[in-house]
């Protein structure tokens, strides 16, 4: 590409540079983000708002020695850059490619993996907690937006940080957004502090009266203190985070190098803990991303020139079924409520939410408020729907087994994203929730084959199930194939699509197409058409079936977008071998691994588990019967 960005090559290249020639490779890097991600597709927006940032943290900073924590992660591509991988950004998010997340394992600079939220000021402390038993005096930060700050765990962190007094540098990132808008009295909060310099000046001048005062007893002094801190909460708002231990700085311009280095070599080094709040435009530099960040959060391919996205799909995503579903819902029955935490647009929420304004709740990044807040609404008699991605419920597994499934509340969680999600990789993959789900008691869990068993499967789960009810469904385009299979939702009972004898394939939700397309080819092989059974409910299992099939079929196949551990084919085989009935149960899952990143098309074959991949196993499996 040529300019400043070439002479950066490795970590702390950016040292070598002059500071006036700083704004200079901010441009650049903002021009080589915009090539690579609208090729690769990846978290723009967020990255566009975080590089002059960036660079003033690492020109001051000394990596990999300090330590630099990055919250969620998706905003450390430029720190990636500066960190010796920008010749791998045409990988990025690919199979075997570059991660969108820091990754230890990818480099040194990368101090943490990430990639939920709200977590680096708590790995942050940790670090350097290490660092002092083990008598180092190297920096550590935590980058944290204002949207992460919404989680109960950062203030978790920041209680224990302020009671420490160690060296901790902890950088706010104020863009006022999450993936969505922030909400709520934290948001609120960040927006309204300023720089008081009358502020600054009062608490000098209160030191320096304190100090030259006659000693004239404890009583004195702590009338002092209180005055001293009541002038503080009259000044600055921002004495919330000096409350719980921190000195505060801010707010900063999170555009102007020249501030942000000056701050950054000034606390270099500090012995307390200091929070930084700096203020930045999400999106900043490329006009479409400023004017609607939400849009540009998370983006495939894209034309630089127009910022509209290329080869999308024309079909409805499930994320879309689900939520023009809700609309109909929440008309047809005014206790529907909707729930998001901070995904509206991403969950398809936005219909419901312009609808029925007071009855949908954006309860931000807190994913435990957000399903305790639904055991509370459902205890009075509301149906709350709570909208949520597979991976980010993992975060109140807690509060669904204590305050739901416990209490046997009628709360429904509509899990979008299940299963591989792609290109996020190892920390977005949601095939881990029918493995957490499904040995919880009350819990019933079902996955749908299509678009219209979404739907009716919603209807089931609001108007007719009573307790705690889990929808899930993929990521992506909303299939429509077996259109004319419409038998109608009943509690715990599975649907028949094909008859057959002697082998049966019983598959969860939307793997069907590939497990037929697996059975297609046994037959033209010269096999029996094996039964082939789409399960709706992974809990209560249709043990009615299962017994009918063992009378018919010898060997069973099950077949999930899941980890194979704790999963639907667990639960087949956990009934057989209680009832003591003699089948061969072969599991086809998502092996028990974290499963890296690439497209789902890339990572079901590469796994066995797209339609060519389950009949080669099937074969296998078969041995010497195949082909009778």
């Amino acid at each position: 590409m040529g300019g400043l960005l070439d002479r950066i090559q490795t970590t702390g290249d950016i040292k070598k540079l002059k500071k006036e020639e700083l704004d200079d490779v901010c441009k650049e890097l903002r021009r080589f983000l915009l090539q690579n991600v609208s090729k690769t597709g990846g978290h723009l927006a967020s990255n566009l708002g975080v590089v002059e940032l960036t660079v003033a943290l690492e020109y001051i900073f000394n990596l990999p020695d300090d330590k630099i924590v990055w919250d969620v992660g998706h905003q450390a591509y430029i720190h990636k850059i500066l960190t010796g991988r920008k010749d791998g950004f045409s990988s990025l998010r690919q199979l075997d490619g570059l991660s969108g997340f820091p990754k230890p394992d990818e480099s040194d600079a990368d101090a943490f993996a990430a990639g939920h939220s709200s977590t680096s000021i708590s790995a942050a402390l940790g670090i350097a907690k290490a660092r002092d038993i083990q008598g180092k005096n190297n920096n550590v930060l935590a980058v944290i937006g204002d949207g992460s700050m919404t989680g109960g765990l950062a203030y978790e962190a920041l209680n224990n940080a302020g009671r420490e007094k160690t060296n901790l540098i902890i950088i706010l990132n104020d863009n006022q957004m999450s993936i969505d808008h922030n909400v709520g009295a934290i948001s609120k909060h960040l927006n309204s502090l300023r720089t008081s310099n009358r502020y600054r000046t009062l608490k000098d001048n209160f030191k320096q009266f304190r100090d030259q005062v006659p000693v004239l007893g404890k009583a004195t002094y702590l009338v002092l203190e209180k005055v001293r801190d009541s002038a503080k909460l009259l000044f600055i708002e921002g004495a919330v985070f000096e409350e719980f231990g921190f000195k505060y700085i801010g707010p900063v311009d999170g555009h102007n190098i020249e501030e942000m280095l000056e701050i950054f070599q000034n606390v270099k080094d500090t012995k307390e803990p200091i929070l930084i709040h700096i203020k930045t435009t999400k999106g900043k530099g490329y006009v479409p991303a400023e004017k609607n960040p939400g849009l540009f959060h998370g983006v495939g391919p894209f034309d630089i020139k127009t910022g509209k996205g290329i080869g999308k799909s024309s079909g409805p995503s499930w994320s879309a079924v689900f939520g023009k579903k809700m609309v109909e819902l929440g008309h047809k029955n005014s206790n529907v409520v909707g729930i998001t935490a901070a995904m509206c647009s991403g969950t398809g929420y936005e219909g419901f939410q312009a609808a029925f304004p007071d009855r949908f709740f954006d309860v931000a990044i807190a994913e435990q408020h957000g399903t305790t807040f639904a055991a509370g609404l459902a205890s009075q008699g509301m149906v709350p729907v709570f909208a949520v991605y597979s991976s980010f419920l993992q975060r109140a597994y807690d509060q669904v087994i204590h305050d739901v499934c416990m209490e046997n509340l009628h709360v429904v969680f509509a899990i979008d994203r299940a299963g591989i999600v792609g290109a996020d990789g190892e920390t977005h993959q949601g095939v881990f929730d029918l493995s957490y789900l499904t040995h919880i008691p009350n819990m019933t869990v079902l996955s749908p084959k299509n678009a219209w068993e979404l739907e009716e499967m919603l209807d089931y789960a609001v108007n007719v199930c009573k307790g705690p009810v889990a929808v899930r469904y993929p990521r992506g385009t909303a299939d429509e194939a077996f259109e004319e299979n419409k038998q109608p939702i009943e509690y715990g009972k599975a649907e028949v699509i094909q008859k057959g004898k002697g082998i049966a394939v019983l598959v969860e939700g939307h793997m069907l197409q590939a497990a037929k397309k697996a059975v297609d080819l046994l037959v033209e092989d010269g096999l029996e058409a094996p039964m082939l059974v789409n399960m709706r409910f992974i809990s209560p299992l249709d043990e009615e079936l299962l017994k009918k099939i063992s009378k018919d079929c010898n060997r069973i196949f099950t077949v999930e977008d899941n980890l194979r551990k704790g999963g639907f084919g667990s639960k087949v085989l956990e009934f057989y071998s209680d009832e003591e009935i003699q089948v061969s149960v072969s599991n086809l899952a998502f092996p028990d691994c974290f499963i890296e990143q690439g497209s789902q098309s890339q990572l079901f074959a590469r796994y066995g588990l797209d339609g060519e991949g389950i009949y080669k196993t099937m074969k296998e499996k078969i041995g010497e019967n195949y082909g009778r």
